[in-house]
């Protein structure tokens, strides 16, 4: 049983440092080809492979600097604390039906709200260690994002649980029918849109905006500590992703799932992690202001409708 723990774990912490790696790739070129850009198509020869090698070179050979004002314990565990809330979500999301899941949780689903809620934290040690105005500032507008995000994005959630009637995330997976696809499409636009908002991926990058921020918490951070922001964001893209596909697109549901239902929770997750990368390309970046109302105007009253809609259905076939 120890073993079999341990290779579980061994796996999962395989998967957080490769999948978020292709999704590095894959944005690379499909930002060059969406924006007509060379430069990602040229490090490696064919189609640019080396380019996401030549960051990585890049990164690791940047002076490490620490400001002299900074709280340095607190600015040096900051990425850390970026990254650890997605690899603790990944040991509990499911690859396929059986043991196919790092950990089986029977309240998975409230472990991974409870969790992805803690990247919060790490934004606003390292605005706050990093003794910068501007840092600061991002800072602050990252906690008012995320807090706000937070509520859509837990009311979402609430709904397809309510729909299975269970808190495991394998057990959502198992009750998931087609038909969810319809009915609970207003709770998987919440879902998703809150969780780019969470991840602050563009067009709610407004934490870190350049033109006004420099690039807000992370301003100070230089070579490997900024890598590991960097790298936080992708794992971000590659947790949201999956749990979209899990909760709301059926999972490892489709042709032959007893035997490739993994194939399909892949698939899907990249599918979405495409949207996410398109959306990048093709969104301007929204306004303080846009950001706040679309969430309390917006994505918090389609929320709750859709719990009312799914309690409804609920109580309509018991």
């Amino acid at each position: 049983m120890t073993w079999e723990l341990i290779l579980r774990v061994a796996l999962v912490a395989v998967a957080f440092l490769t999948l978020p790696l292709l999704v590095g790739q894959t944005e690379h070129k499909v930002m060059a080809h969406m924006q007509a850009r060379l430069g990602p198509m040229y490090a490696g020869a064919f189609h640019g492979w080396a380019q996401l090698i030549a960051d990585g070179v890049k990164f690791a050979q940047k002076e490490d600097v620490t400001p002299r004002a900074a709280d340095g314990p607190v600015f040096r565990l900051a990425p850390a604390v970026a990254l650890l809330p997605y690899l603790l979500v990944l040991l509990v999301i499911p690859l396929g039906p059986g043991d196919l899941v790092g950990q089986q949780l029977d309240v998975g689903l409230f472990f991974v709200l409870a969790v992805v809620g803690v990247g919060v934290i790490a934004v606003l040690m390292a605005a706050w260690a990093s003794a910068n105005k501007y840092s600061l500032l991002g800072g602050l507008r990252a906690a008012a994002q995320l807090l706000g995000y937070e509520l859509p994005f837990v009311l979402s959630a609430a709904s397809v649980a309510m729909a299975a009637g269970t808190l495991s995330l394998p057990g959502i997976v198992a009750a998931w029918e087609p038909w969810w696809l319809l009915w609970q499409l207003p709770a998987t636009i919440v879902f998703f849109v809150s969780g780019l908002a969470e991840i602050r991926r563009p067009p709610f990058d407004m934490p870190i905006a350049d033109s006004e921020l420099v690039f807000g918490y992370m301003t100070e951070y230089t070579g490997l500590r900024f890598a590991f922001f960097l790298l936080a964001e992708y794992v971000g893209i590659v947790v949201i992703s999956a749990l979209t596909a899990a909760l709301f697109l059926g999972g490892w549901h489709g042709p032959w799932a007893e035997s490739v239902g993994w194939l399909w929770m892949l698939l899907k997750t990249g599918a979405v992690a495409f949207v996410v990368i398109w959306l990048r390309v093709s969104w301007p970046r929204l306004r303080e202001d846009q950001l706040q109302r679309l969430c309390w105007l917006v994505l918090v009253p389609l929320a709750l409708a859709q719990l009312v809609l799914t309690a409804g259905v609920r109580v309509a076939l018991s």
